[in-house]
């Protein structure tokens, strides 16, 4: 085992690999806020990626339903029987990984969904966590009771559970982009990366006898376009770019801002180890004990920062352009009530107003001598 540094978790950790970072790493911002569980981005990922033979039950991108509803069935309570509380020190967190505390010959604390557990991706769907009775009221935050839409993709992580199972060494992370892929000329089925992955994203095809995953809509990232799931996605909730590396922050950079600046946005799980590279802005109405073990100790803190957002137009304006454009943003800049983004080479791609204009009509228009309202 190597000692690698996990920024996630505060510390170094043991990863079977040494640590070896891609040039770029590409990485997302969900905002479970905004997601109304339409299932757009479900459909348009099956419809571009999965809707061959053998792949009939593969949702690389699914929209399942906390606390109640997961794909597969059972993955996080799976993952938190296996791993126990999360023990964090601040910043730091004091347990063990999935890659820690493990006997010689285990290389990942895992285990392998049935196949069943495959055929229920929308189990739990808008259950609530406790009983509502009539006339129940919820004005404060968080709410007594309370469910949210948990967007999921494959997270692309730096130190990947799939990578480190795989005893054929068919999973590889492109240097260039940090894409996770796996070669399927290699891969012999053994279904030992869909054990290892805490967050069940490998999945096999049982025609093929391979395993399969997101691809992050690679042929798009090449072309500095964002991913389908994100350009499909009609609530706005979704944002695609590249983080800079641990120890580096360009605040100009909108993941960087949402995730290292005003730390608002942050990993699923990080006490798994794997260091994901999809970020999530917590849910404000739901249970603040369940968040933070999703999220991790900065749920409170990302909590009060997202709340006060109608008051701070920066952040406000970086929200905005979330979905406002087909081709990945590297910067963005806040110029008055306009945010803009902006391509690697500093041109302009998009500009958004930060609030929408409202205009209230005059009751009756003196010019044309006309109402402008319904006077039936």
């Amino acid at each position: 085992m190597a000692e690698v540094n996990n920024w996630q978790i505060g510390r170094t950790m043991e990863y079977p690999y040494p640590e070896n970072r891609p040039r770029r790493q590409i990485a997302w911002i969900f905002d479970p806020n905004k997601c109304i569980g339409c299932q757009t981005c479900t459909i348009a990922c099956k419809s571009t990626w999965t809707w061959g033979t053998g792949q009939e039950y593969m949702l690389w991108n699914n929209v399942e339903s906390k606390p109640f509803g997961f794909f597969p069935v059972g993955w996080d309570v799976e993952l938190m029987n296996a791993m126990g509380p999360a023990k964090w020190n601040g910043g730091r967190y004091e347990g063990e990984t999935i890659f820690e505390g493990l006997p010689p010959t285990e290389r990942v604390r895992g285990w392998l969904p049935d196949e069943e557990d495959w055929a229920f991706p929308n189990i739990g769907e808008d259950e609530v966590s406790a009983p509502v009775k009539q006339g129940d009221y919820f004005p404060d935050l968080p709410h007594g009771t309370w469910f949210y839409h948990l967007a999921r993709i494959c997270n692309h992580c730096t130190y990947p559970g799939c990578i480190a199972a795989c005893p054929r060494q068919a999973i590889y992370k492109r240097p260039e982009d940090g894409i996770v892929l796996v070669d399927q000329e290699r891969c012999r089925g053994y279904q030992e990366c869909a054990q290892g992955c805490p967050y069940k994203k490998v999945m096999f095809n049982n025609n093929t006898r391979t395993t399969e995953k997101c691809i992050a809509c690679f042929p798009k990232v090449e072309q500095g376009l964002q991913p389908q799931c994100v350009t499909s996605c009609i609530g706005r909730i979704r944002l695609a770019g590249f983080i800079s590396p641990p120890g580096q922050v360009n605040p100009q950079n909108p993941i960087d801002y949402l995730v290292k600046v005003r730390k608002v946005a942050l990993p699923m799980y990080p006490q798994a180890g794997t260091e994901p590279n999809v970020y999530y802005i917590p849910p404000i109405h739901a249970g603040r004990e369940y968040l933070r073990q999703m999220f991790g100790p900065g749920v409170d803190d990302a909590i009060t920062t997202y709340a006060n957002t109608k008051n701070d137009p920066e952040l406000l304006g970086v929200f905005t352009l979330f979905g406002s454009a087909e081709r990945i943003m590297h910067r963005f800049r806040i110029d008055g009530e306009i945010a803009i983004g902006m391509d690697e080479n500093g041109a302009e791609i998009v500009r958004v107003p930060v609030r929408e204009p409202s205009w209230v009509r005059t009751y009756f228009d003196e010019v044309r001598q006309a109402y402008n309202h319904n006077i039936t």
